[in-house]
């Protein structure tokens, strides 16, 4: 399969995810090899779950797929520009190559605009919308203590 087929197969999940009133407008599918390994589709509102996004769906599916929780020799394909948080999955899971369709500002114009994410972020913690509060119990540092220490990590 080509590129243009893939994309095309993602923009026909995102699609049917709206007409068949799933999801949103959003479609992704990961593929290693040129073989499809991993589908996702928006299931935010189906599931009651905020990170039901389409690319972490897929990605979700892939990484259970290969069993690993990398997916350095894979591309994937989605219907728009990943939002923060898939941005966040895709670069976390290490994945190759991203392949998308509609642009961020499309998303926005039909109502799922991201940009006040982008800002948040780029903001100082005391600066943000939603209080973030810095906490320090005496055990704080235990779990980096017992990762430093421990002998069977595996890391990431």
């Amino acid at each position: 399969m080509s590129e243009d087929m893939f994309m095309r197969m993602a923009v026909d999940i995102a699609h049917e995810n709206v007409i068949t009133n799933s999801g949103g407008p959003f479609g992704a599918v990961v593929v290693k090899n040129g073989q499809i390994i991993g589908v996702g589709r928006n299931q935010v509102t189906a599931k009651n779950d905020p990170t039901a996004h389409a690319e972490i769906q897929a990605i979700r599916a892939a990484c259970e797929f290969l069993d690993s929780y990398q997916l350095t020799d894979c591309e994937l394909y989605t219907s728009c520009e990943p939002c923060p948080m898939c941005f966040g999955a895709i670069y976390w899971s290490r994945l190759k190559t991203i392949y998308y369709s509609c642009t961020k500002e499309d998303a926005a114009k039909i109502g799922f605009d991201d940009q006040f994410i982008y800002d948040q972020l780029a903001l100082q913690v005391e600066k943000r919308s939603i209080p973030m509060i810095c906490l320090l119990p005496e055990n704080t540092y235990s779990p980096f203590q017992a990762w430093t220490n421990s002998r069977q990590k595996k890391e990431y």
